[in-house]
């Protein structure tokens, strides 16, 4: 791996990068793609695993976006680098016939996004904006307008997280409707939650696990919210009547695990 070349590649993007060895012992392996932040700022910082290593490579690079795409050269896995609001993100990108940035990012958007960017957004440079006429991003969470949906108050959740799981920190909805989905129990010990079985059954096993902080949530409900979308890394959106929420599609990805950065 030319590691001078990465270097300028992302100093391309006004970035920075750092390679080094992953730290690997017998219960952890810090190999992969993170972002963190020094006495200068945020970098990207990349581990890579002696005995598994990968060599990861440009192919595109947007300096006017600030975004570039990064090649996993072993396995082909893409991942989407670039700025994002207020931070530097990394995102594992699906789909095999990713070439550019611009397929990554539409790549990234689920099925139900794309159909309503077809029908919705007029001018082909306004298709990825955060906000255009067929939706509004936050992070990895997109939010299609729902002007046909009435629900009754008495279901309505307040101050309601929505997470992608794996300990990452929730974007919060002022006001929320799940519908549908696996009723599921989530505390911090299982951020993506347990089913209600499950859930009795390790309160038998460990009494002490009663003590958690459990919340009940609907998993893979459909989920429409409106009011104040907020999260420490983004600008807070105020949605006006009710949106449906979709995550993006980086969970398709052949390299998400080689992402080790969480919002």
């Amino acid at each position: 791996m030319d590691i001078e070349l990465l270097k300028r590649h992302f100093a391309g993007i006004g970035a920075r990068v750092k390679v080094g060895d992953a730290r690997v012992t017998r219960w952890s392996n810090d190999a992969g793609i993170d972002i963190r932040a020094d006495s200068r700022g945020e970098f990207f910082d990349i581990k890579i695993d002696a005995k598994d290593p990968r060599e990861y490579r440009v192919i595109d690079l947007r300096p006017e976006q600030r975004h570039l795409l990064l090649l996993s050269e072993r396995d082909k896995a893409k991942f989407l680098c670039g700025f994002d609001e207020r931070h530097w993100f990394v995102c594992a990108v699906p789909g095999e016939g990713v070439t550019n940035v611009r397929a990554a990012m539409e790549a990234l958007q689920p099925a139900e996004v794309r159909l309503a960017v077809d029908r919705r957004v007029k001018r082909a440079k306004n298709r990825l904006r955060r906000h255009n006429e067929a939706f509004v991003r936050q992070g990895e969470w997109f939010f299609i307008p729902a002007p046909e949906l009435v629900v009754e108050e008495a279901v309505v959740r307040r101050n309601e997280p929505i997470s992608r799981g794996r300990g990452s920190k929730p974007h919060m909805c002022q006001f929320a409707y799940r519908t549908a989905g696996e009723l599921v129990m989530v505390c911090n010990q299982h951020p993506s939650g347990v089913p209600m079985n499950t859930y009795e059954k390790l309160l038998q096993d460990n009494p002490k696990a009663r003590n958690w902080g459990w919340r009940q949530m609907s998993r893979n409900a459909e989920v429409y919210v409106r009011g104040r979308v907020w999260h420490p890394d983004h600008k807070t959106l105020i949605l006006r009547g009710w949106h449906r929420v979709l995550m993006n599609t980086e969970h398709m990805a052949p390299g998400r695990s080689a992402v080790t950065f969480l919002d």
